[in-house]
């Protein structure tokens, strides 16, 4: 797609380390997207689209979109949720998942939610964690606390934490358990409501991109060579996007067959596919997927 609007970018808000920096530079550069962040620059132009990224903490990314310093921003639902800006969501884009959560020293028999009344909780996100407090009926004295939370209860600033959580190897080190899942996040794209007609052309372009990256997730291109008298139920079982690709061969009681299958159930379509008579199964990984 060719820009008539060129001298128009967009600015896309993004964290400035940590794992979501990282899945979201890996966004970019598969959608074909290339920037390259120098040190002590916040605001970087990409090459080979309209796109300026400007660098940001995370707790920074939703108040930047709201204001209009950034058109669009990429985080996590946790801060989203947190700083409850007046932006828009646009999308859900599956990756740095993690969730927020309470947890308690592991020695301390956990009786239920009741427990956290009249005990001190330290945490980053006390909206989050006093909306929850509230509609449960629970009573707690909120710490607020940026940065090593988890640390708290060892040293006796809190009885207990609410933090995020993504493998919990953090928890068992500091000798937490988690207790309870308050929500879970994901990277969100988030918006300002007041983009201009030409900036909207470019982030409908951007999201036809991030739509075609992700759809090729988790996703195998599978070739194959069938008899033909089985051909019907060997695509009986293939789950492809909507019909299977079917070729003629030179040997004519015998033609190859092409479809996606995801990941999660390949090896249990493969075993079936084999006993069903096909040979010759070759299988490769989807960069991009139109659909």
């Amino acid at each position: 797609m060719k820009f008539k609007y060129i001298f128009k970018m967009l600015r896309i808000a993004v964290q400035s380390k940590g794992r979501l920096y990282d899945d979201t530079m890996r966004l970019l550069s598969e959608s074909g997207i290339k920037v390259s962040p120098f040190k002590r620059t916040l605001l970087v132009k990409a090459s080979k689209f309209p796109l300026e990224v400007l660098f940001l903490r995370d707790d920074d990314i939703p108040q930047s979109v709201a204001t209009g310093v950034a058109d669009i921003g990429i985080v996590g639902e946790n801060e989203y949720a947190e700083r409850h800006e007046n932006v828009q969501v646009i999308d859900h884009l599956g990756f740095s998942k993690c969730r927020l959560s309470l947890a308690i020293p592991k020695e301390i028999t956990y009786p239920g939610l009741e427990w956290f009344n009249g005990h001190k909780i330290a945490t980053s996100y006390p909206y989050i964690l006093k909306k929850f407090l509230d509609e449960n009926g629970i009573v707690a004295d909120i710490h607020v606390i940026t940065g090593s939370v988890e640390i708290s209860p060892g040293i006796g600033l809190a009885d207990a934490i609410f933090d995020i959580v993504s493998s919990g190897s953090t928890l068992i080190s500091n000798n937490l358990k988690e207790v309870e899942v308050v929500m879970e996040s994901e990277a969100l794209l988030i918006g300002n409501w007041r983009l201009s007609d030409e900036k909207r052309k470019i982030l409908d372009e951007l999201l036809f991109r991030f739509h075609a990256v992700r759809s090729a997730e988790d996703k195998k291109y599978v070739m194959m060579n069938a008899p033909k008298d089985r051909l019907d139920d060997i695509v009986a079982v293939l789950p492809g996007m909507k019909s299977p690709t079917i070729i003629p061969l030179a040997d004519s009681d015998w033609c190859s067959i092409h479809t996606v299958l995801d990941e999660d159930r390949f090896w249990e379509i493969i075993g079936r596919l084999k006993d069903l008579g096909a040979q010759g199964i070759l299988v490769a990984p989807i960069e991009k997927m139109i659909l």
